[in-house]
């Protein structure tokens, strides 16, 4: 990390004792609940069925965790019947500024509004997650990114314009030419997901360009849980000669973890989230399990303790850099419906991938399962690129180390170069096929 700036957005909170930082988000969640119960017919209908009759009966966090927890499908749902944006809104339409849509990778797209407090308070929470890599004022910030209706990076390119940092779009390009544009605009960092910082990577290699000397220092990752698995971090940070930092959000939450210069997993914003780790068959608290999230303030379209899909390992040390938010341990792990069951052992795709990332000879991979009788089968397709000497022998050491490290045999297939789909945006890695 440069020692230019500060590694905190606001270092009062950040290192919030335990008991302050409870305060804190209690006041939160009681401006909350005033601003959005009374006028927002989603929020009041929850809490109805919960048997609150409005803010008043919101006097404890036991209370709070009463609230009934919401989940994707009831948003999916509220929306299909109330077209196009829903009923979750605490305002009249015009108060809106902003529109964006969720990927669509796990289900139906949501659309999501924001009033202009709401857009700054995104850009606050980028704020964040760009202190926490070092950046600030005098950076220059690309965005490899479509600018499409999918929130993405929207509110990173807004975060990066607040810290004072410059930030640059690059939308409607293809790789070569973004790769050209941070070298002649002395891109400082660079955000976008693992796979496409990995694909800009393939692309310089193939063009004789140094990736590694074009002076970015910092890569900022998101959409996908690969920044957080050590070795695609790796592999992005040899490629690039940069620090390579996760960070999670969602378009319905907002931009809620980010990794400070330990680099020791996520820390969770709570001063602006209030943060749960539940066990997801039962709903109780869990040190492992389901991440559920409040956003304290997105005011105009609100969600309270809301199920993530997102499997987390909560960390129980200090991190040494001095904060005292929330910590998860190599970060996202997975989504909880993604866990697969092969011949009776879990295994998470991200396991997956963080072996296939430790071969340099393999440039992308896809995981395909299906059935053989009664049992899931795993097959990875395989891209060796051909400067590997021997492309069978790549093949047989994955196998063995998945073999070895989880304890299960999967069929490596080497497929041609090229072959398998680039993403700009998430990577969908895992494929579901008929039986066979």
């Amino acid at each position: 990390m440069s020692d230019a700036f500060p590694a905190f957005l606001d270092r009062r909170l950040e290192t919030l004792d335990p008991e302050a930082l409870r305060r804190h988000q209690w006041a939160r969640v009681e401006a909350l609940a005033r601003a959005a119960v009374p006028a927002n017919a989603f929020i009041a209908a929850q809490w109805k069925r919960a048997g609150f009759a409005g803010p008043a009966d919101l006097r404890s966090w036991d209370d709070f965790r009463r609230l009934p927890l919401t989940r994707k499908s009831e948003l999916v749902a509220d929306q299909a019947a109330h077209p196009p944006f829903g009923t979750d809104l605490s305002y009249p339409l015009e108060r809106y500024v902003r529109v964006h849509q969720t990927s669509g990778t796990t289900g139906a797209p949501l659309r999501w509004l924001d009033t202009q407090e709401s857009w700054d308070w995104w850009a606050r929470c980028w704020g964040f997650v760009l202190r926490g890599a070092g950046l600030g004022p005098g950076d220059r910030v690309f965005f490899p990114f479509s600018f499409g209706l999918f929130v993405g990076f929207w509110a990173g390119f807004e975060g990066a314009r607040a810290l004072g940092a410059l930030a640059i779009p690059g939308g409607g390009q293809d790789s070569a030419q973004r790769l050209a544009a941070i070298e002649a605009l002395g891109a400082t960092a660079v955000c976008c997901t693992p796979s496409y910082a990995l694909h800009l990577a393939e692309t310089a290699r193939e063009r004789g360009v140094a990736l590694d000397r074009l002076g970015v220092r910092a890569t900022v990752h998101a959409g996908e849980p690969g920044a957080g698995i050590p070795a695609v971090r790796a592999r992005i940070e040899e490629a690039w000669g940069a620090r390579a930092y996760d960070h999670a959000g969602m378009t319905e939450m907002g931009a809620y973890g980010f990794e400070c210069a330990a680099q020791s997993g996520l820390h969770v914003n709570e001063a602006e989230f209030v943060a749960e780790v539940i066990d997801p068959a039962t709903g109780g608290p869990a040190d492992e399990g389901e991440l559920v999230l409040t956003n304290l303030g997105r005011l105009g379209s609100p969600l309270l303790r809301y199920r993530t899909g997102d499997r987390v390992r909560v960390g129980r040390t200090p991190c040494e850099c001095g904060r005292s938010f929330l910590r998860l341990e190599g970060g996202i792990l997975g989504r909880v419906d993604d866990m697969l069951i092969v011949r009776g052992v879990n295994v998470f795709p991200s396991a997956l991938e963080g072996i296939v990332r430790r071969f340099p000879a393999v440039d992308e991979f896809l995981i395909e399962v299906y059935r053989r009788g009664q049992l899931d089968e795993v097959r990875l397709l395989l891209e060796v690129n051909g400067h590997a000497q021997a492309p069978h022998m790549t093949i047989a050491a994955v196998q063995e180390a998945v073999r070895v490290d989880l304890g299960i045999r999967v069929e490596a297939v080497p497929v041609p170069g090229q072959s398998l789909p680039r993403y700009e945006l998430k990577a969908r890695r895992l494929v579901r096929r008929a039986s066979e």
